[in-house]
């Protein structure tokens, strides 16, 4: 069952660290939807999250303080979600990609809550 936590962990990380290093490679493209956000900053909130998810990511393939570094990526996700998609949802040229990136990333929060409950723990049992 380790082996099956690990993986799992593992497979989860990789992509949010893909995700995250994405964001140090932005396209004036991609820069287009975040102009409705409500965050301010948009540049510099774009580098600083794109390190704090790969940041979490390290610590989860780690394996150390696995709860805290999904905790605060569930919370990034649900302020991505809610500054950023869910606006960008009512904008019609905007609408596909804003629903796709908020089912994703709905589902990705989802994850990170289960990780956080189920694996979050297992330092202490070491």
């Amino acid at each position: 069952m380790k082996q099956l936590a690990f993986i799992g962990r593992i497979l989860f990380a990789i992509p949010i660290i893909a995700i995250g290093l994405s964001h140090f490679l932005m396209t004036p493209e991609f820069l287009t939807r975040l102009e409705h956000s409500i965050i301010p900053g948009t540049m510099y909130t774009v580098l600083l999250s794109g390190a704090m998810l790969i940041i979490a990511s390290i610590f989860i393939i780690l394996d150390k303080y696995v709860k805290i570094a999904c905790l605060w990526l569930a919370g990034m996700l649900f302020i991505i979600i809610t500054t950023i998609h869910i606006p960008n949802l009512f904008i019609p040229e905007l609408f596909n990609s804003a629903l796709q990136e908020t089912m994703q990333d709905t589902a990705l929060l989802g994850a990170s809550l289960m990780i956080a409950y189920f694996l979050g723990d297992t330092s202490k049992a070491k």
